[in-house]
């Protein structure tokens, strides 16, 4: 098990490295000056002087290294290669300046990663909790009533965008029933501390949780049904069931042992998407998260903090299918993941 991690993690590096080439070159790509942007401040200061002003420009370009070409600039990125004489990239734990927020990129983006990854897992909790036991009870009265309406209700569920739903969870909870606020992280005007501001931002993350959660519901439950479902209809299953085996020893030992495979990709490829998944959730609702800042540094072009995202994402990817593989070998000792 241990060379075979060993092995992807090779592999992960070196994709992951073609991925931040490629993604490097997109961004440099766009025809966008951060030195122009940065020097019209000095217009009217050197209004009659344009030779100062184009002076102050070139200085300018060649103190964020852009008087070198793409590659060298990569690599200075990196932390592989020197811009200004400085070795000063990701290696050194340099992540960039942010212009549009006058700090360094890993200064804001703590409390924004740490609210993204909080209100996923708890909608990853919530999810699962209700999708998994909701599948195998369709899963076992496949064809019945009930298995009807709740197939008809997760295919509505399923058919409705994000955006929508956000909508009219907004509508029934927060206007028709106020129980929520529309959106923020914080009570207007507050000064919270402690457990008393923690509670305060649990208060306004119900909403964005409710609408993430039912969400998605109707995808997931149709997964675990269809997962189960199959696992039922196996010939061990019909031979546990022929050894007298009690249906519940039958069902969450045998059955749901084999219908995991399928589950797991659903599960962890699921919960690895939340990070970009919650984008549109965090900007409906005004949360101060990773899909927030993204989009508020897109239409900025503060593409310090956009690349270091899509990096993010990038390592997200790449790991999620390395513990894809190793929860498959867990789960179903068949699976072999040592070779």
């Amino acid at each position: 098990m241990g060379k075979y991690v060993l092995k992807r993690l090779g592999y992960v590096l070196v994709v992951f490295l073609i991925l931040s080439i490629l993604m490097y070159l997109v961004y440099a790509m766009i025809p966008y000056d951060r030195a122009r942007a940065e020097v019209e401040q000095y217009k009217t200061v050197y209004k009659n002087e344009p030779e100062k002003f184009e002076a102050k420009y070139q200085e300018l370009r060649k103190e964020l290294g852009l008087d070198q070409n793409v590659f060298v600039r990569y690599l200075g990125w990196l932390g592989l290669a020197p811009i200004n004489g400085t070795y000063q990239g990701i290696l050194q734990g340099d992540f960039g300046y942010s212009y549009e927020y006058n700090r360094p990129v890993i200064e804001i983006l703590g409390e924004p990663m740490r609210n993204t990854i909080f209100i996923n897992i708890f909608a990853t909790i919530l999810a699962l909790g209700i999708t998994i036991p909701l599948g195998i009870f369709c899963a076992r009265h496949r064809g019945g009533k009930r298995d009807t309406i709740i197939q008809t209700a997760t295919i509505i569920g399923y058919s409705i965008p994000t955006f929508i739903m956000a909508i009219v969870f907004i509508w029934l909870l927060a206007i028709l029933i106020p129980i929520f606020p529309v959106s923020g992280m914080k009570t207007a005007g507050s000064n919270f501390t402690g457990v008393r501001q923690l509670l305060d931002e649990l208060y306004h993350m119900g909403l964005p949780l409710v609408v993430m959660t039912v969400s998605s519901l109707g995808g997931m439950t149709r997964y675990v049904r269809a997962s189960m479902t199959e696992a039922l209809s196996m010939d061990c299953i019909r031979t546990a069931r022929a050894k007298g085996l009690r249906e519940k020893v039958v069902v969450y030992s045998h059955a749901w042992r084999n219908a995991l495979i399928p589950i797991i990709t659903l599960v962890i490829g699921w919960f690895l998407g939340i990070f970009s998944g919650s984008i549109m959730i965090e900007n409906i609702f005004g949360l101060n998260g990773m899909g927030q800042i993204y989009i508020n540094s897109l239409n900025a072009k503060d593409f310090e903090v956009v690349l270091l995202l899509q990096m993010f994402y990038v390592i997200i990817g790449l790991l999620g299918n390395l513990v894809i593989d190793i929860a498959y070998g867990i789960a179903d000792p068949r699976v072999r993941v040592n070779k």
